[in-house]
């Protein structure tokens, strides 16, 4: 396996994932939302919690390369 082709595929793994995220800006504005307070700060906490969570799918189904 090509390292290059398995950390690319880990970094889209972990954007891809962070990028869901912005959907909590349509679903729940009222917690999320750039003009509520802390609301940026609780998006980007989804945000690493979800690339945190992409990156272990990603490992789990790609393994490290030996």
């Amino acid at each position: 396996m090509n390292w290059k082709v398995w950390l690319k595929g880990l970094f889209a793994a972990v954007v891809s994932s962070a990028a869901n995220s912005i959907s909590l800006l349509i679903v729940d504005p009222a917690h999320f939302g750039p003009a509520q307070v802390g609301g940026l700060r609780s998006l980007g906490i989804v945000a690493l919690v979800s690339a945190i969570v992409g990156a272990a799918l990603y490992l789990k189904r790609s393994p490290v390369p030996e």
